[in-house]
């Protein structure tokens, strides 16, 4: 289908409903966001290094002793602004106590986003995503770089309501450590 033909099907103004049936109805696993300003942003399918980052950072948090409903993969959170919701769905996110049921989570309990950052997403978790996960005071956030070390970036909101990097090492070295090190229950 062309841009167009899809263009002429898309409503004035998406909602997280809308956003929520796209993500069900595409067939090749595309990602569909949307910001509080409603713009709408499609994220390209994991490839296998995108999962195996996301499944050594479950299985590291996991024999921990977070709790598995705790630590979850691809789950969307509610972003809420000055005119509107957003939804974003972070690879990975950590929780105080599990997110009720239903497509989008508040963001109430949320200890921790993960993003890997996917060919073409770069900007996105690097700039837009820093700026809405702090507006609704995610305590940390994480970026997975895919380079050669997958350097993690950790995040740490500050009182100022913006996120200091603090600290940057390989996920290799990261995963040597405790998560207790870098997270709060």
């Amino acid at each position: 289908m062309s841009a167009e033909a899809v263009g002429m099907h898309m409503p004035a103004v998406v909602t997280l409903d809308d956003v929520a049936t796209m993500n069900a109805a595409d067939p090749n696993g595309h990602r569909y966001e949307t910001s509080p300003e409603g713009v709408l942003s499609v994220m390209p399918p994991p490839d296998s290094e995108h999962a195996i980052i996301a499944s050594r950072l479950f299985a590291w948090l996991i024999m921990a002793g977070w709790p598995a409903d705790q630590v979850l993969q691809a789950v969307g959170v509610r972003v809420p602004g000055p005119n509107g919701d957003g939804g974003r769905i972070p690879d990975l996110s950590v929780w105080r106590k599990p997110p009720g049921r239903g497509v989008w989570s508040t963001v109430t309990d949320v200890v921790l986003v993960v993003e890997i950052v996917s060919p073409g997403s770069e900007a996105m978790d690097s700039v837009t995503k820093v700026r809405e996960y702090a507006s609704v005071g995610i305590p940390r956030y994480w970026v997975v770089d895919r380079d050669g070390a997958q350097t993690v970036t950790l995040h740490e909101l500050g009182g100022d309501g913006r996120y200091a990097e603090h600290a940057r090492m390989p996920l290799a070295w990261l995963l040597q450590t405790a998560p207790a090190d870098h997270l709060d229950r």
